[in-house]
Protein backbone atom coordinates (compact mmCIF):
# COMPACT_ATOMS: atom_id res chain seq x y z
CA UNK A 1 0.00 0.00 0.00
CA UNK A 2 3.27 2.56 0.82
CA UNK A 3 4.38 1.73 -2.47
CA UNK A 4 1.79 2.02 -4.06
CA UNK A 5 1.26 5.72 -2.86
CA UNK A 6 4.84 6.68 -3.26
CA UNK A 7 4.33 5.38 -6.83
CA UNK A 8 1.04 7.91 -7.44
CA UNK A 9 2.74 10.62 -5.51
CA UNK A 10 5.75 10.57 -7.94
CA UNK A 11 3.28 10.67 -10.67
CA UNK A 12 1.83 13.55 -9.88
CA UNK A 13 4.92 15.36 -9.53
CA UNK A 14 5.64 14.66 -12.94
CA UNK A 15 2.21 15.76 -14.55
CA UNK A 16 2.18 18.65 -12.65
CA UNK A 17 5.99 19.26 -14.40
CA UNK A 18 4.81 18.52 -17.61
CA UNK A 19 1.89 20.70 -17.41
CA UNK A 20 3.64 23.56 -15.78
CA UNK A 21 6.83 23.47 -18.97
CA UNK A 22 3.50 23.31 -21.40
CA UNK A 23 1.32 26.07 -19.54
CA UNK A 24 1.25 29.24 -21.95
CA UNK A 25 0.25 32.60 -21.52
CA UNK A 26 -3.40 34.15 -22.90
CA UNK A 27 -3.32 37.33 -24.15
CA UNK A 28 -5.52 39.74 -26.36
CA UNK A 29 -4.94 43.22 -27.98
CA UNK A 30 -7.03 45.02 -25.59
CA UNK A 31 -6.41 42.97 -22.24
CA UNK A 32 -2.79 42.25 -21.69
CA UNK A 33 -3.20 39.88 -18.25
CA UNK A 34 -0.81 36.98 -17.74
CA UNK A 35 -2.08 34.13 -16.42
CA UNK A 36 1.12 32.46 -15.30
CA UNK A 37 1.26 31.74 -11.78
CA UNK A 38 4.59 32.95 -9.63
CA UNK A 39 6.12 30.77 -7.33
CA UNK A 40 4.70 31.69 -4.24
CA UNK A 41 1.21 30.80 -5.50
CA UNK A 42 2.45 27.24 -6.62
CA UNK A 43 3.63 26.69 -3.05
CA UNK A 44 0.21 27.61 -2.00
CA UNK A 45 -1.25 25.81 1.24
CA UNK A 46 -3.41 22.82 0.70
CA UNK A 47 -5.95 24.54 2.72
CA UNK A 48 -7.05 27.20 0.06
CA UNK A 49 -9.10 25.73 -2.82
CA UNK A 50 -7.62 25.00 -6.50
CA UNK A 51 -9.74 27.60 -7.39
CA UNK A 52 -7.54 30.25 -6.31
CA UNK A 53 -4.69 29.08 -8.15
CA UNK A 54 -6.17 27.80 -11.37
CA UNK A 55 -4.73 28.80 -14.72
CA UNK A 56 -5.90 27.50 -17.65
CA UNK A 57 -4.13 27.93 -21.49
CA UNK A 58 -6.16 30.32 -23.54
CA UNK A 59 -8.23 31.34 -20.66
CA UNK A 60 -9.22 34.36 -18.73
CA UNK A 61 -10.91 34.13 -15.43
CA UNK A 62 -11.71 36.81 -13.05
CA UNK A 63 -11.61 35.34 -9.56
CA UNK A 64 -13.19 36.44 -6.41
CA UNK A 65 -13.42 35.10 -2.71
CA UNK A 66 -16.05 35.64 0.07
CA UNK A 67 -14.98 34.44 3.40
CA UNK A 68 -16.94 34.59 6.96
CA UNK A 69 -14.85 33.43 10.11
CA UNK A 70 -14.09 33.91 13.51
CA UNK A 71 -10.93 34.93 15.01
CA UNK A 72 -8.98 35.80 18.60
CA UNK A 73 -9.11 39.66 17.67
CA UNK A 74 -10.46 41.28 15.39
CA UNK A 75 -8.54 43.97 15.70
CA UNK A 76 -5.32 42.60 15.68
CA UNK A 77 -6.58 40.53 12.70
CA UNK A 78 -7.39 43.84 10.54
CA UNK A 79 -4.26 44.95 10.95
CA UNK A 80 -2.26 42.01 10.31
CA UNK A 81 -4.74 40.94 6.74
CA UNK A 82 -4.34 44.71 5.40
CA UNK A 83 -0.50 44.78 6.18
CA UNK A 84 -0.30 41.71 4.07
CA UNK A 85 -2.49 42.98 1.63
CA UNK A 86 -0.19 46.00 0.64
CA UNK A 87 2.96 43.56 0.96
CA UNK A 88 1.79 41.46 -1.87
CA UNK A 89 0.39 44.90 -4.13
CA UNK A 90 -2.64 44.94 -3.35
CA UNK A 91 -5.50 47.37 -0.80
CA UNK A 92 -8.20 47.94 1.20
CA UNK A 93 -11.33 49.56 -0.47
CA UNK A 94 -13.90 48.80 2.50
CA UNK A 95 -12.77 48.12 6.51
CA UNK A 96 -15.60 48.56 8.81
CA UNK A 97 -14.79 47.84 12.19
CA UNK A 98 -17.52 48.39 15.30
CA UNK A 99 -18.56 46.62 18.34
CA UNK A 100 -21.83 45.42 18.44
CA UNK A 101 -22.73 46.27 22.08
CA UNK A 102 -25.10 43.29 23.67
CA UNK A 103 -25.76 44.56 27.39
CA UNK A 104 -25.29 47.50 29.31
CA UNK A 105 -25.11 48.05 32.81
CA UNK A 106 -24.14 50.52 35.77
CA UNK A 107 -23.34 49.25 39.05
CA UNK A 108 -22.76 52.27 41.94
CA UNK A 109 -19.76 51.34 43.95
CA UNK A 110 -19.78 54.47 46.07
CA UNK A 111 -21.83 57.79 46.81
CA UNK A 112 -19.74 59.02 44.21
CA UNK A 113 -18.45 56.31 41.57
CA UNK A 114 -19.98 52.97 39.58
CA UNK A 115 -18.96 51.40 37.30
CA UNK A 116 -20.31 51.14 33.86
CA UNK A 117 -20.38 47.13 32.59
CA UNK A 118 -20.46 46.49 28.59
CA UNK A 119 -20.85 43.53 26.83
CA UNK A 120 -20.10 43.73 23.36
CA UNK A 121 -18.86 41.65 20.15
CA UNK A 122 -16.13 43.16 17.81
CA UNK A 123 -16.39 42.53 13.93
CA UNK A 124 -15.48 43.75 11.01
CA UNK A 125 -16.46 44.05 7.25
CA UNK A 126 -13.08 43.88 4.95
CA UNK A 127 -13.26 44.31 1.16
CA UNK A 128 -10.00 44.26 -0.40
CA UNK A 129 -8.54 43.49 -3.79
CA UNK A 130 -5.00 42.01 -4.69
CA UNK A 131 -3.00 40.98 -7.56
CA UNK A 132 -4.61 37.74 -8.98
CA UNK A 133 -0.98 35.85 -8.95
CA UNK A 134 -0.89 36.70 -4.94
CA UNK A 135 -4.99 35.46 -4.52
CA UNK A 136 -4.05 32.28 -2.91
CA UNK A 137 -1.03 33.43 -1.50
CA UNK A 138 -3.55 35.98 0.43
CA UNK A 139 -6.60 33.38 1.57
CA UNK A 140 -3.31 31.26 3.12
CA UNK A 141 -2.15 33.77 4.94
CA UNK A 142 -6.08 34.76 6.14
CA UNK A 143 -6.53 30.97 6.94
CA UNK A 144 -4.04 30.98 9.31
CA UNK A 145 -5.80 34.04 11.44
CA UNK A 146 -9.11 31.68 11.87
CA UNK A 147 -10.42 30.24 14.84
CA UNK A 148 -13.06 28.65 13.02
CA UNK A 149 -14.13 29.05 9.65
CA UNK A 150 -17.97 29.42 8.90
CA UNK A 151 -18.01 29.59 5.23
CA UNK A 152 -15.44 30.60 2.46
CA UNK A 153 -16.47 30.79 -1.72
CA UNK A 154 -13.87 31.10 -4.34
CA UNK A 155 -15.92 32.05 -8.06
CA UNK A 156 -13.23 31.93 -11.02
CA UNK A 157 -15.47 33.28 -13.81
CA UNK A 158 -14.92 32.37 -17.50
CA UNK A 159 -14.54 35.69 -18.81
CA UNK A 160 -12.30 34.63 -22.55
CA UNK A 161 -16.00 34.22 -24.81
CA UNK A 162 -16.68 37.59 -23.31
CA UNK A 163 -14.00 39.09 -24.13
CA UNK A 164 -13.55 37.72 -27.51
CA UNK A 165 -17.22 39.53 -28.11
CA UNK A 166 -15.60 42.92 -26.67
CA UNK A 167 -12.85 42.61 -29.13
CA UNK A 168 -15.09 42.43 -31.67
CA UNK A 169 -17.50 45.21 -30.63
CA UNK A 170 -14.69 47.23 -31.05
CA UNK A 171 -14.14 46.46 -34.77
CA UNK A 172 -17.35 47.09 -35.15
CA UNK A 173 -18.09 51.00 -33.95
CA UNK A 174 -14.53 51.37 -35.60
CA UNK A 175 -16.12 50.01 -38.81
CA UNK A 176 -19.05 52.28 -38.02
CA UNK A 177 -17.41 55.17 -37.44
CA UNK A 178 -15.32 54.96 -40.92
CA UNK A 179 -18.87 54.35 -42.78
CA UNK A 180 -20.26 57.94 -41.09
CA UNK A 181 -17.26 59.48 -41.60
CA UNK A 182 -17.62 58.96 -45.64
CA UNK A 183 -21.24 60.50 -45.76
CA UNK A 184 -21.81 64.12 -46.37
CA UNK A 185 -22.14 66.62 -43.11
CA UNK A 186 -25.44 66.97 -42.09
CA UNK A 187 -27.68 66.96 -38.73
CA UNK A 188 -28.12 63.03 -38.92
CA UNK A 189 -24.86 62.60 -39.58
CA UNK A 190 -23.44 64.76 -36.33
CA UNK A 191 -25.58 62.47 -34.16
CA UNK A 192 -24.89 59.20 -35.67
CA UNK A 193 -21.29 60.22 -34.79
CA UNK A 194 -22.36 61.06 -31.49
CA UNK A 195 -23.64 58.28 -30.72
CA UNK A 196 -21.05 56.32 -31.85
CA UNK A 197 -18.53 58.06 -29.97
CA UNK A 198 -20.73 57.45 -27.08
CA UNK A 199 -21.13 53.78 -27.51
CA UNK A 200 -17.30 53.33 -28.14
CA UNK A 201 -16.37 55.44 -24.50
CA UNK A 202 -18.41 52.76 -23.39
CA UNK A 203 -16.72 49.88 -24.30
CA UNK A 204 -13.24 51.36 -23.91
CA UNK A 205 -14.87 51.91 -19.93
CA UNK A 206 -16.12 48.06 -19.94
CA UNK A 207 -12.69 47.26 -20.98
CA UNK A 208 -10.78 48.46 -18.11
CA UNK A 209 -13.04 47.09 -15.81
CA UNK A 210 -12.63 43.64 -17.37
CA UNK A 211 -8.91 44.12 -17.43
CA UNK A 212 -8.93 45.71 -13.59
CA UNK A 213 -10.51 42.33 -12.74
CA UNK A 214 -8.52 40.24 -14.39
CA UNK A 215 -5.36 41.82 -12.88
CA UNK A 216 -6.89 42.32 -9.18
CA UNK A 217 -8.90 40.16 -7.60
CA UNK A 218 -11.75 41.00 -4.49
CA UNK A 219 -12.00 39.75 -1.85
CA UNK A 220 -14.88 40.42 0.53
CA UNK A 221 -14.01 39.03 4.92
CA UNK A 222 -16.33 39.23 7.42
CA UNK A 223 -14.34 38.36 11.20
CA UNK A 224 -15.58 38.32 14.35
CA UNK A 225 -14.95 37.49 17.87
CA UNK A 226 -16.31 33.89 18.77
CA UNK A 227 -17.43 35.30 22.63
CA UNK A 228 -18.22 37.97 23.95
CA UNK A 229 -16.11 40.80 25.57
CA UNK A 230 -16.71 42.67 28.73
CA UNK A 231 -15.50 46.26 29.33
CA UNK A 232 -15.59 47.88 32.97
CA UNK A 233 -15.41 51.84 32.78
CA UNK A 234 -15.51 53.86 35.80
CA UNK A 235 -18.03 56.20 36.11
CA UNK A 236 -19.72 58.87 38.66
CA UNK A 237 -22.58 57.84 40.55
CA UNK A 238 -25.38 59.90 38.32
CA UNK A 239 -28.74 58.22 40.90
CA UNK A 240 -26.79 59.94 43.74
CA UNK A 241 -25.98 63.29 42.07
CA UNK A 242 -29.64 63.25 41.09
CA UNK A 243 -30.67 62.85 44.82
CA UNK A 244 -28.84 65.71 45.85
CA UNK A 245 -30.32 67.96 43.50
CA UNK A 246 -33.72 66.27 43.34
CA UNK A 247 -35.19 68.64 46.21
CA UNK A 248 -34.02 72.40 48.09
CA UNK A 249 -36.90 73.47 50.31
CA UNK A 250 -36.38 76.64 50.56
CA UNK A 251 -35.23 77.46 46.70
CA UNK A 252 -38.58 75.57 45.98
CA UNK A 253 -40.84 77.53 48.60
CA UNK A 254 -39.26 80.75 47.54
CA UNK A 255 -40.65 80.22 44.39
CA UNK A 256 -44.31 78.65 45.23
CA UNK A 257 -44.45 82.03 47.25
CA UNK A 258 -43.27 84.03 44.22
CA UNK A 259 -45.71 82.21 42.11
CA UNK A 260 -48.05 82.58 44.04
CA UNK A 261 -48.24 86.50 43.95
CA UNK A 262 -48.30 86.65 40.51
CA UNK A 263 -50.60 83.91 39.83
CA UNK A 264 -53.19 86.88 42.40
CA UNK A 265 -52.01 89.46 39.81
CA UNK A 266 -52.89 87.26 37.00
CA UNK A 267 -56.20 87.27 38.52
CA UNK A 268 -57.44 90.44 39.24
CA UNK A 269 -55.70 91.18 35.84
CA UNK A 270 -58.47 88.52 34.51
CA UNK A 271 -61.57 90.17 36.48
CA UNK A 272 -60.71 93.41 34.90
CA UNK A 273 -60.51 92.12 31.79
CA UNK A 274 -63.90 90.47 32.12
CA UNK A 275 -65.17 93.83 33.64
CA UNK A 276 -68.59 94.49 31.19
CA UNK A 277 -69.42 90.61 31.86
CA UNK A 278 -69.61 91.44 35.64
CA UNK A 279 -71.35 94.48 35.57
CA UNK A 280 -74.19 92.70 33.11
CA UNK A 281 -74.24 89.77 35.67
CA UNK A 282 -74.32 92.04 38.89
CA UNK A 283 -77.49 94.07 37.20
CA UNK A 284 -79.02 90.55 36.26
CA UNK A 285 -78.45 89.50 39.76
CA UNK A 286 -80.03 92.63 41.01
CA UNK A 287 -83.21 92.25 38.83
CA UNK A 288 -83.36 88.99 39.94
CA UNK A 289 -83.52 89.54 43.72
CA UNK A 290 -85.93 92.47 42.87
CA UNK A 291 -88.31 90.19 40.94
CA UNK A 292 -88.04 87.47 43.55
CA UNK A 293 -88.51 90.01 46.39
CA UNK A 294 -91.91 91.66 44.29
CA UNK A 295 -93.43 88.14 44.06
CA UNK A 296 -93.20 87.34 47.66
CA UNK A 297 -94.58 90.79 48.51
CA UNK A 298 -97.44 89.69 46.28
CA UNK A 299 -98.15 86.36 47.54
CA UNK A 300 -97.91 87.92 51.20
CA UNK A 301 -100.26 90.74 50.73
CA UNK A 302 -102.92 87.83 49.26
CA UNK A 303 -103.00 86.03 52.16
Amino acid sequence: MKTTHIRLTIATVLLLGIYSCKKGEATTSDYEVSTSADSAVLNTSDSVSSVATMSVKDKQFIKTANVDMEVKDVYDATISIEKSVQELGGFVTHSNLQSRVVSEDTYNTSNEEAMLVKKYQTENTLQVRVPTAKLGELLTLINDKKLFLNSRIINAEDVTSSIKYAEMEGQRIKKTSENISELKTTKDKVKMSDENMSEENQQKLANLDVTDNLKYSTVDLFIKEPKLRIAEIAVTNSKNIDNKYKFNFIYDAKNAFVEGFYLIQKILVGLVAIWPIIIIAGIAFYFYRKNKSNKKSIQAHEE
